[in-house]
């Protein structure tokens, strides 16, 4: 391995990965590799594999602890926190800047009509999400049976249950832990007792770091299992936006650099500007470099741990459920025929073509420009 890297290369390096990484946890974990890996020999790949696999057992956003933990390794607890702030701030900012463009009430109407393209496509987005996690999910399971069961228990709660998703993606991991591993005490089944009745009313801005502490200490599965968990609080019990700006929420979340997760700003935007936004992003990320910061020195032991991945493998499958189940009220959101027809289209796009989700968003927002300027929509 080569000297370690000073803070300044941290924040240099891990702020670049920050402003080019479009894509999500793929391109950027690709990204990560090529700088610390191949490039400047930070880490060895045996070492990063490791690092990877652990951080896909943990709940909230892989590749965000992924690139802290690699800053951890690199430089300590200062360079975790100087690594975690230059990975997310640069998407941070562009997506909170793109928020006041796309949700403004008096935004240009190419804006709205691009807008409205776009979102279009979010349904078939998380149709293709639940898809490609499939293979690897299948792979890991314990029995035939309780996976599918997963799936199903995670597509039902998302759209009869969405407020309490993360009790059951909670519930279905605990479940398969006990399962497997039967000497384990039933006493943790407590956890999904006591916090299954949470379900109340507070205000605005509590509800927007109950909603961040969801999608970043309690998500399961993936980046795009943060949709489903947001939607019903956000839109439903919560009333901090509308179906068509959540929606909107979504799209900046895929078209912007860095971390999926950062859509949880968009929410905090809607209900409460900047400030809400910035709320929302720290209560969000906080949890991994928490995570990061204090069981570092432990991610060995994580990665080796059997009960940690028999609950990935309770809850896995049930965010594949979830997600899948998230695409009906996604699309249900759509209100006109030429919305329907580019959701079509994107799901050829998506799975049959295999094109990326930028591609096919940027697709859809030019073919409704296009229309608008036919004079074809208004």
């Amino acid at each position: 391995m080569q000297t370690r890297p000073s803070l300044i290369d941290i924040a240099l390096q891990w702020g670049k990965i920050g402003i080019v990484g479009f894509g999500g946890p793929p391109a950027h974990i690709r990204l990560f590799r090529r700088l610390c890996v191949e490039e400047k020999k930070y880490v060895d790949d045996n070492f990063f594999e490791d690092a990877m696999a652990t951080c896909n057992l943990l709940p909230g956003p892989a590749s965000t602890q992924l690139a802290i933990f690699l800053a951890f390794k690199l430089r300590g607890y200062l360079g975790a926190i100087v690594g975690a702030v230059s990975f997310i701030s640069p998407g941070l900012f562009l997506i909170i800047l793109l928020a006041e463009i796309f949700l403004s009430k008096g935004a240009p109407n190419l804006v709205v009509v691009a807008s409205e393209g776009a979102a279009s496509s979010v349904g078939a987005i998380a149709i293709s999400a639940s898809k490609d996690l499939i293979p690897a999910s299948w792979g890991r399971k314990n029995s035939r049976f309780r996976w599918i069961t997963y799936v199903i228990l995670g597509f039902l709660a998302t759209l009869f249950f969405g407020q309490y998703l993360v009790f059951v993606l909670i519930g279905c991991g605990l479940f398969e832990l006990l399962t497997s591993r039967p000497s384990i005490s039933h006493k943790s089944l407590l956890i999904f007792a006591v916090a299954a009745p949470v379900a109340f009313k507070v205000n605005t801005f509590l509800a927007i770091i109950w909603i961040a502490i969801k999608v970043g200490a309690l998500s399961y599965g993936g980046g795009f299992v943060i949709i489903p968990l947001m939607r019903a609080d956000a839109v439903n019990t919560y009333h901090l936006m509308t179906n068509n700006q959540f929606l909107d929420a979504v799209v900046l979340g895929q078209i912007t650099p860095g971390p999926v997760v950062q859509t949880v700003a968009v929410v905090g935007f809607s209900a409460r500007g900047v400030l809400g936004a910035l709320i929302a992003a720290i209560v969000a990320f906080s949890p991994s470099l928490l995570f990061v910061m204090v069981g570092g020195r432990y991610f060995e032991r994580i990665r080796n741990n059997i009960n940690a991945k028999n609950f990935l493998n309770g809850a896995g499958p049930a965010a594949i459920g979830a997600i899948a189940g998230a695409s009906v009220p996604l699309a249900l959101a759509l209100n006109r025929p030429f919305e329907f027809a580019l959701l079509g289209v994107s799901l050829v796009l998506l799975i049959i073509l295999k094109r990326s989700v930028t591609i096919t968003l940027i697709f859809s927002a030019v073919v409704a420009v296009i229309l608008f300027g036919l004079g074809a929509i208004s």
